[in-house]
């Protein structure tokens, strides 16, 4: 991945995730292939390599009979960091995750939100260059998970990278890249902007006529791949630019007798795309035709992406 960026790698329970992660940290190696991050084999790291990653695990691993400041604080003395920088940055990430206030209570007294805020806060309290981050919003707020992605995108701007694993689908859009993984196996790998092209063929435009229409009349044109009836006023269309296809379709529904009341491009929801992608990915492994609604790459088991076959520069890609 390069560097400075946001990858998601999204999935639900069991798909993989969490071995991912594990394999990146050099806890598990692969059964097969290679991983590299930071330009190591990371059952091999150096030390000062892993100074440079941020690392928070599922389960929570602080000390229980620690306060929340005496944790991150003690963390930040492991990585070095002298006594007025540490006070300064412990302060700093347990504001940052609203937990100033409950500096001196400890850790296993917290509720379970505020114990993964708290991992959260010692993962970041070194500015590591790389963050890997294995469902750091799992039973955090929504408001507190908003604070968490606008300081995720505050350090990828910074140059930071992060690999975020979520089960949270819809945090896809947080992500500058989005690894979709189901059973062990990468079905996704692209933008969000990509990944939705990729599940459904294209833009999706949808049009509402005053009357009843029969679609089917409509027939397809250089920019129009495909139109599905959805209703007796409503169908559904893939097009290449929705920007260019929707005058098009409006000129074509008037043509053919009828009037357009509203027509607009969809986006479909991220949990769209994912079943739509893993639905495609089990058709192709069960040998059924493929269906006209998906356009994905083929499934390939978890590690490099597709067509990532030469080693990266090391100056442009860190994990």
């Amino acid at each position: 991945m390069p560097a400075g960026t946001i990858l998601g790698i999204i999935g639900p329970s069991g798909s993989g995730k969490t071995t991912t992660i594990r394999m990146l940290m050099g806890s598990l190696a692969p059964s097969d292939g290679t991983v590299r991050v930071l330009g190591e084999e990371p059952t091999r790291f150096h030390r000062d390599t892993r100074e440079q990653i941020g690392y928070m695990p599922q389960a929570f691993v602080l000390y229980p009979d620690l306060t929340a400041g005496e944790n991150v604080d003690f963390v930040a003395s492991l990585y070095g960091l002298l006594l007025l920088r540490r006070w300064r940055r412990t302060r700093e990430v347990l504001e940052l995750l609203d937990l100033w206030d409950v500096r001196k209570r400890r850790a296993g007294a917290l509720s379970g939100g505020m114990q993964r805020r708290l991992e959260l806060a010692c993962t970041l309290v070194h500015d590591p260059r790389l963050l890997i981050l294995d469902e750091p919003t799992a039973g955090i707020d929504p408001l507190l998970r908003r604070t968490v992605w606008d300081e995720l995108h505050r350090l990828r701007d910074t140059g930071v990278t992060a690999l975020v694993t979520t089960q949270y689908v819809t945090e896809a859009e947080e992500c500058d890249l989005v690894a979709l993984i189901s059973e062990g196996r990468l079905i996704g790998f692209a933008s969000p902007v990509d990944l939705r092209r990729d599940a459904f063929g294209g833009d999706i435009v949808e049009v509402t006529t005053t009357g009843t229409f029969d679609a089917a009349v409509l027939g397809t044109t250089s920019s129009v791949r495909r139109i599905r009836q959805t209703g007796l006023r409503d169908f559904r269309a893939i097009v290449d630019d929705a920007a260019v296809a929707l005058p098009e379709l409006v000129d074509a529904v008037g043509e053919a007798g009828a009037e357009v009341a509203s027509a607009l491009e969809a986006r479909p929801s991220f949990e769209e795309v994912f079943t739509e992608l893993v639905e495609a990915d089990r058709r192709r492994r069960d040998g059924e035709p493929e269906q006209a609604t998906a356009a994905a790459a083929p499934s390939v088991p978890l590690g490099r992406p597709p067509g990532a076959d030469e080693d990266p520069d090391e100056s442009e890609a860190v994990a």
